[in-house]
């Protein structure tokens, strides 16, 4: 018998005992499970009062940490909501199950359980107010949680003395209060003006410039912090009204860093490490967790949230969670280094990943000859991200904020976070940290292999697997796997290599797998678009590759055409990919139609085509926006 089903089971013979007693005249209190409530918050960094912020107005969870403990190493394994949401629900990387791409819709192996259905078997109640985005197919939220909406809470349980584990979304910090006049006017309404910022006595990090305009967009971070940290004192008072406080293990925490630009969809600090603080009662703390006032700086990443959950409710850990536990009875074995990913962000490709220990953050930039700054829709529309476009056009951005303007990425940024908290001087090439990055490379090389990342394979590519295999988890779970994964890692590095490296990747347009073609193609057209001469069979090669089984070879033959000055057959192939069955292959047709500018002309008709009856909102976005170049126009779409 699990020690759950056991545990519960007991729990059950207790309370009968206890009526008993009752009965008899007898009063004595049973242990029981815990229950536990999570407070959860969107796009917000440790902008607190408990975490050092001396202009942080944060009352209530600062006295839930005086009252507790604060962690302060926790990071996301995202910097965006849904990827980073789908490991927490999990406890694997996104990486791993497919979900990794913002606001893609992948099948989980039937035997991955999100783990409230853990805990509802085991005898909880589990509600959920009221956020999900986990990115995964499920028919109904009522798979996973007993309630799920915007009236989910413990209080609707209809046995009082059933444990529950509740969790409370609070929307109001998204990037979009920031951006949007209407929602900051909305969620800080009842803020009494002691509460209010100034925002010029504020402190802007050094990729930023110092402008108004960006003070103001600070200021609002800071406010609706305030105005999520009254919230979050409310739900604590119900907890105290329903006399559970001493009962309930509290946790509260981000689902990624600040909602501005060089911070959301990051995976620097600014992107990735969130306030995280926990309250333990003291009749259920194990081995002093918890303590009050305490601070715990051991390394913990958003997919441990899940296996900790599981262990304090004294549940079994499934084999095959690639999160740790790190409070509660049973304990994994700490972490050496946090890792994580960004994948397509939007409307945007661009493939990156980091390991963090407590000190040093080493970043692999997949996609090194993409811009920091990709044009994306959304943060394109705030006020910071704004200016920044405005200043740069003027020449006035300071060299912090100018450095994310660089035509390209390096391929690999080393950061001492001791000295350099907000990571704007990169080390990856100083003699003096040569082993350092010889051995962050090493780890993260190795974390690709046994995590089996997919973020190598084209989206459109994994779509058509998936199909094929029932599961994107089981992509690289295949024979050959391993293998595959480490050629990909090979060739997508060549492919921003140069011209040197055309023979292998000549060499990889034969091999067998697709994904492998797709990175031949890729640095065949980024050796094109940088202006070097090819010899004059490559360009047969190229179109060769134009009638290749997969659309994602295609499309990027395509995009080495036009770069080698051959659009015509280029152009004919991306605008059918445009209209495709593959909906992500219809947006790397897009995406590489923005790209050639001005050689996309003839596709005019096809990208206004692509306005209309997309499968999903970022082929319309990135069709706007070529349109937008080519015409002069200044469309907006949602």
């Amino acid at each position: 018998m699990k020690r759950s089903t056991l545990f519960i089971a007991i729990y059950a013979l207790c309370l009968s005992s206890v009526a008993l007693a009752k009965e008899g005249g007898q009063n004595f209190s049973v242990a029981k499970p815990p229950n536990i409530l999570w407070i959860s918050a969107e796009d917000i960094s440790p902008h607190f009062g408990c975490f050092d912020d001396a202009r942080a107005i944060t009352p209530h969870i600062d006295r839930l940490a005086k009252e507790g403990a604060r962690f302060t190493n926790v990071y996301t394994s995202a910097g965006v909501c849904a990827p980073c949401r789908s490991g927490i629900i999990t406890g694997l990387y996104q990486t791993s199950i497919g979900t990794h791409h913002m606001r893609c819709n992948a099948t989980l192996p039937e035997f991955l359980k999100p783990f409230p259905i853990y805990l509802r078997e085991a005898g909880y109640f589990c509600t959920n107010n009221s956020k999900t985005d986990y990115q995964f197919k499920i028919p109904s939220a009522k798979e996973i949680w007993d309630e799920s909406g915007g009236k989910a809470h413990w209080r609707n349980r209809t046995k009082k003395n059933q444990p529950f584990f509740a969790v409370f979304n609070f929307t109001g910090c998204h990037e979009s209060g920031i951006a949007s006049e209407s929602k900051y006017a909305s969620v800080t309404k009842d803020l009494p003006e002691r509460h209010r910022q100034d925002p010029k006595k504020l402190t802007l990090p050094p990729y930023y410039p110092d402008t108004p305009v960006v003070r103001e967009d600070w200021k609002r971070n800071y406010e609706l912090i305030t105005a999520m940290d009254a919230w979050a004192g409310d739900l604590i008072a119900q907890l105290k009204e329903d006399g559970l406080y001493e009962n309930t293990i509290i946790m509260f925490w981000s689902d990624h860093g600040v909602g501005l630009p060089r911070a959301k969809r990051w995976l620097y600090d600014s992107g990735t490490r969130i306030p995280f603080v926990t309250r333990i009662p003291e009749k259920l703390r194990v081995k002093q967790q918890g303590k009050p006032g305490s601070t715990d700086d051991q390394l913990v990443s958003s997919i441990d949230f899940a296996p900790t959950v599981l262990n304090l409710a004294g549940i079994d850990l499934p084999d095959y969670m690639q999160g740790r536990a790190f409070l509660g009875e049973h304990l994994s074995d700490s972490r050496a280094y946090i890792y994580g990913a960004r994948d397509r962000m939007d409307e945007r490709y661009d493939i990156i990943r980091s390991v963090r220990d407590k000190r040093f953050r080493y970043i692999r930039n997949y996609e090194p000859l993409k811009t920091y700054y990709q044009y994306m829709n959304t943060p394109e529309k705030g006020a910071t991200m704004q200016e920044i476009r405005r200043l740069a056009d003027a020449g006035k951005l300071p060299p912090g904020a100018a450095l994310f303007l660089a035509d390209r990425k390096p391929v690999e940024e080393l950061y001492d976070l001791r000295e350099d908290p907000h990571e704007v001087h990169n080390l990856a090439d100083d003699p003096r940290h040569a082993k350092r990055v010889e051995k962050m490379r090493a780890v993260h090389l190795q974390w690709v292999q046994d995590t089996k990342d997919l973020g190598l394979i084209p989206e459109a590519e994994i779509g058509i697997r998936e199909q094929q295999l029932s599961s994107r988890y089981a992509i690289l779970r295949q024979p050959g796997g391993d293998a595959l994964n480490a050629h990909l890692g090979r060739v997508a590095a060549r492919a921003s290599e140069g011209p040197g490296a055309l023979p292998e990747l000549i060499e990889s347009l034969r091999q067998e797998d697709p994904a492998v073609r797709y990175w031949a193609a890729t640095g065949v057209g980024n050796i094109a678009a940088g202006g070097y001469d090819v010899p004059k069979t490559v360009p047969p090669l190229m179109k060769d590759a134009l009638e290749d089984e997969s659309p994602s070879v295609r499309i990027a033959a395509a995009r080495a055409l036009c770069h080698l000055g051959s659009p015509g057959q280029a152009l004919a192939t991306l605008q059918r990919e445009l209209e495709g069955e593959q909906e992500w292959a219809r947006l790397q047709a897009a995406i590489v139609l923005d790209e050639i500018e001005e050689m996309a002309r003839p596709a005019i008709d096809a990208l206004r085509q692509g306005l209309e009856d997309q499968p999903n909102k970022y082929i319309v976005r990135v069709c706007n926006r070529a349109l937008n170049d080519l015409l002069g126009a200044e469309n907006t779409v949602p």
